[in-house]
């Protein structure tokens, strides 16, 4: 069952999806997928090949940015800056539970300054609690 959840207007995370969910991804209006899980993290899980072939299928843009065990870093930050910047509309993050999907997204967004504390306000309301994660967005945060 598809578990959309919106953090505002530009990005939404979910846990893991299925080519078959992307009719219904384009419908609710992305146009965009980004995917943090890694392929084979888990028996039974699609490939990150067949939701991209899916998306492309359906006419969304689709970027891998797969977050592992080891955490996250500054490249992985970048790229998901970059996927936000470059989507033409509302952006779906995805991996296992959604958790690894919203962190990125925090991280992106405080590399661009925004204020954490507001980010962590977004994340809560999409029903992630993100203020351990305070440290490493004030890190990635850009000089004041």
């Amino acid at each position: 069952m598809l578990d959309i959840r919106r953090i505002d207007d530009r990005i939404a995370v979910a846990p893991q999806i299925d080519p078959e969910d992307i009719p219904a991804i384009k419908a609710a209006g992305f146009t965009a997928i980004v995917n943090n899980r890694p392929d084979g993290e888990e028996d039974g899980q699609p490939s990150g090949d067949a939701v991209r072939a899916a998306a492309e299928d359906h006419g969304l843009a689709y970027t891998a940015i797969p977050i592992t065990h080891a955490g996250f870093s500054m490249p992985q930050v970048t790229a998901m800056i970059d996927a936000l910047g470059a989507a033409s509309g509302p952006v779906l993050a995805y991996c296992r539970s959604g958790t690894r999907s919203c962190n990125l997204w925090a991280l992106s967004q405080a590399g661009l300054g925004a204020d954490p504390d507001a980010l962590t306000s977004l994340a809560g309301g999409a029903g992630y609690d993100i203020a351990g994660l305070r440290p490493l967005m004030d890190a990635v945060a850009p000089p004041q």
